[in-house]
């Protein structure tokens, strides 16, 4: 299945888009209805819309497009049912999505651009760079892949895999618009987390908005000389600046903020880093999820052992702030997003090196 720039991306259409492009070729309303059901409900080939003339069906395979993902590697945990996929895109790219099962339900970690820009030092996302950014349609189409491979409906979506979803602004809140319609996947806004590196501007941009999602900050460091030293958007954005947005956006949306804060032993794990850092969110409606630092081949980070991680959480809650140890998922599968994807793409590598 190979992607057409020329044809339409109808999976990624409003509903009233699509009333505008039936409207256009001549079909009544009520087929956009019916279409944006239909796509909605996962099914990728217009042949199965089996409630359209056939004469229609061979128009929209002659204008249209319905974008999918294709299962190239599954990897299922032994230990907690985790499930984590690479996927093939139409254009023949590669993402990852991991399918988590939790006692209140499914939730999918989608990715939404392939490979990332923003080059933070603890995720093997970003190491090549950004490639492209994903379509509306190939977000909603790992949530659809996941469902339809496991026969399961999911609950809830975390934007935290591959990419800065505020760098691919426009696309993501197409994305969250389309996948809460009550006439699509019906998945409420209230279940949806958005994470962000710390693009301020998309933080700001996210506030006019106002939609009740969970604004999930990656901040990993409680000054500028650590978190510099990390993330390379704190250059840009400072901790001051980026904090200061978050007062702003908590002010129109009254939303709890949670902040992500990976441990690394020996970086940003000691006693004056949890004090600073409590001073520092003093104020802001927040939960800090703790994360040990998952291993990546290109540095070497390491984990604080877990009386350590206990401690620094025993000092943020003295200071009133409300902290979580994040629960490792398919730690057997190494499901933290970007090293699949690299692994295969090197390995497509060496084997054209070898056949050149």
């Amino acid at each position: 299945m190979k992607f057409i720039a020329s044809k339409i991306d109808l999976k990624s259409m409003y509903l009233f888009e699509l009333e505008e492009f039936f409207k256009g070729i001549g079909q009544p309303r009520f087929r956009a209805g019916q279409v944006f059901s239909w796509l909605h409900s996962g099914v990728t080939d217009f042949d199965h819309m089996t409630n359209l003339p056939k004469s229609l069906r061979e128009e929209l395979k002659e204008k249209a497009y319905i974008a999918d993902v294709i299962i190239e590697k599954r990897m299922k945990s032994n230990i907690d049912d985790t499930v984590k996929y690479l996927y093939r895109l139409n254009d023949g790219e590669y993402i990852e999505s991991v399918l988590m099962k939790y006692n209140h339900g499914y939730t999918v970690c989608v990715s939404t651009q392939v490979g990332c820009r923003m080059g933070c030092s603890f995720c093997a996302s970003g190491i090549n760079g950004l490639c492209r950014n994903l379509t509306a349609s190939e977000i909603l189409s790992q949530i659809m892949a996941a469902e339809r491979d496991n026969g399961i409906r999911v609950s809830n979506v975390v934007m935290m895999g591959m990419g800065e979803p505020l760098d691919n602004f426009d696309n993501s809140i197409r994305f969250l618009k389309l996948v809460s319609d009550d006439k699509g996947m019906n998945i409420g806004l209230r279940h949806i987390s958005l994470s962000t590196s710390g693009v301020v501007s998309g933080i700001e941009k996210l506030a006019e908005y106002n939609l009740p999602i969970t604004l999930s900050v990656s901040l990993h460091a409680p000054n500028d000389k650590i978190r510099s030293s990390m993330m390379p958007v704190n250059k840009k954005w400072n901790v001051e600046a980026l904090l200061k947005a978050c007062r702003d956006y908590q002010k129109v949306t009254t939303r709890r903020i949670s902040f992500e804060y990976a441990l690394i032993s020996g970086v940003n794990d000691t006693d004056e880093c949890a004090n600073e850092l409590a001073v520092k969110l003093r104020g802001i409606m927040s939960h800090i999820n703790l994360i040990p630092a998952n291993p990546v081949r290109e540095n070497d980070f390491k984990k604080p052992d877990q009386k350590r991680i206990l401690h620094f959480k025993e000092l943020l809650e003295k200071h009133g702030l409300t902290a979580t140890v994040r629960r490792t998922l398919g730690a057997d599968i190494n499901a933290s997003c970007g090293q699949l994807r690299r692994s295969v793409k090197e390995a497509n590598e060496n084997a054209n090196i070898q056949q050149n």
